[in-house]
């Protein structure tokens, strides 16, 4: 009894790689989150021409979606690479190289002058933050005890709201001076490659199967043994981030055309934008951590049924019909629990799903493959503004996308109690 207590105690190292994979994740949610919460005035600038009347809201509609795809086929792209990368060279190697990618293209971002520029930064930049989740996920799941790693997955993924928090207060101390330093700060980032290069070392579980297998190969995640979990995980994943990226991240382009919102100075409508943004992530950080214990009680596939029927629910009562600020203000949080507390799921469950040599690959293919067909999420959003006439009905009409994880779970593999696979 005491052997067993002693194994899953927490040691002082194993709590240095959650916060280094955490930092690295808040600062790739607060990157993430710039472009969202800076789309208007950026776009409004980029389109712009001297002599040119201002860019209607479906054009800068238009261009937003076209962006926001642009960066999840990035995402996907990297979240594979990347993931095979980790599998093959180490994650801490990786981990470095994805940090820097994301934090120096971003800050690159502030110095666009046309969509395409803007488009092409944000293209690297999600490369490397898809790559960044597939390392750092492998990591501490390797790192952490075993009855630990669902409380480690929870808090780790509780970056992406303390990210988005961030962001938000950025964007709240910055408003008075646009869009283009908004970007810069999201050079900041760098520093984290420094934390992981000199105080974090490559797993024992991956030193040894390293040692002892050959080089992993992507064809390896559809052979029979694995095909299943492979095309469940990228569906889950596919439904989540087409729900995320179709829908809830417009949240402060829905805000900002309140008709009260309108009137008001452009400083006034990003604090609105900021304190709706914080209002999303308080629900979605408690939704972060909601989703191990649910994880336990329920089972992975109950965990991530009650997330997907709770989406399916709030987005279209939250955007559908156009309240006052402050019924939205109030709805908000609840949809983040359901919509992003859903995305702890991946780190708990891909992970469960593959045995060392593939795990970063397996992982950062199904939690980004899914990635290129959501890319149309945010193309379709911007669509459907000009055919229903609001980003409220474009966004609500995203929401049936979860039925599409009702349906898919049944098929999944259920892996609670289950050891990590060596």
């Amino acid at each position: 009894m005491m052997a067993d207590a002693e194994r899953e105690r927490v040691t002082p190292y194993q709590w240095r790689v959650l916060l280094v994979a955490w930092l690295g994740w808040v600062f790739d949610s607060m990157d993430s989150t710039i472009y969202a919460l800076v789309l208007q005035p950026a776009l409004h600038d980029v389109l712009g021409r001297p002599g040119v009347p201002a860019p209607d809201p479906g054009r800068i509609a238009w261009y937003g979606g076209v962006i926001f795809s642009i960066f999840l086929v990035g995402w996907a792209s990297g979240g594979v690479l990347f993931g095979v990368l980790a599998d093959r060279f180490g994650r801490t190697r990786t981990l470095i190289v994805t940090i820097l990618v994301y934090a120096i293209f971003t800050g690159l971002a502030a110095l666009s002058t046309t969509w395409w520029q803007l488009a092409l930064y944000r293209f690297v930049t999600a490369l490397g933050i898809g790559g960044e989740w597939a390392a750092g996920a492998a990591l501490v799941a390797e790192v952490w005890p075993e009855r630990r790693r669902t409380q480690a997955a929870g808090m780790l993924q509780s970056a992406w709201a303390a990210g988005f928090f961030l962001a938000a207060a950025v964007n709240l101390a910055l408003r008075a001076h646009g869009w283009r330093p908004m970007f810069l700060v999201g050079v900041a980032p760098a520093l984290v490659a420094l934390l992981v290069r000199v105080g974090v070392r490559e797993p024992e579980r991956w030193v040894s199967a390293r040692r002892e297998a050959a080089a992993p190969r992507l064809a390896e995640l559809f052979s029979p043994a694995l095909r299943r979990a492979t095309w469940c995980g990228a569906a889950l994943a596919f439904v989540a981030v087409f729900g995320l990226w179709g829908a809830t991240n417009w949240t402060p382009t829905l805000v900002r055309a309140l008709p009260e919102v309108q009137r008001l100075a452009a400083a006034e409508q990003a604090q609105r934008v900021s304190w709706a943004t914080m209002a999303l992530n308080a629900g979605a950080l408690l939704g972060y951590l909601a989703f191990g214990p649910l994880a336990e009680r329920l089972g992975r596939r109950g965990a991530f049924a009650v997330m997907c029927a709770g989406s399916a629910v709030f987005l279209p009562t939250t955007f559908l019909v156009p309240g006052p600020y402050g019924r939205v203000l109030a709805l908000l949080p609840l949809l983040g629990f359901f919509n992003n507390g859903i995305f702890s799921g991946f780190p708990i469950w891909l992970p469960e799903l593959y045995p060392t040599r593939l795990r970063a690959s397996g992982a950062g293919f199904c939690f980004n493959a899914g990635r290129v067909l959501a890319a149309s999420g945010p193309v379709l959003t911007g669509a459907l503004v000009g055919g229903l006439g609001s980003f409220g009905r474009a966004a609500s009409a995203v929401a049936a996308i979860y039925l599409l994880g009702l349906l898919v779970l049944p098929f999944a593999p259920e892996t609670r109690g289950r050891q990590l696979p060596a």
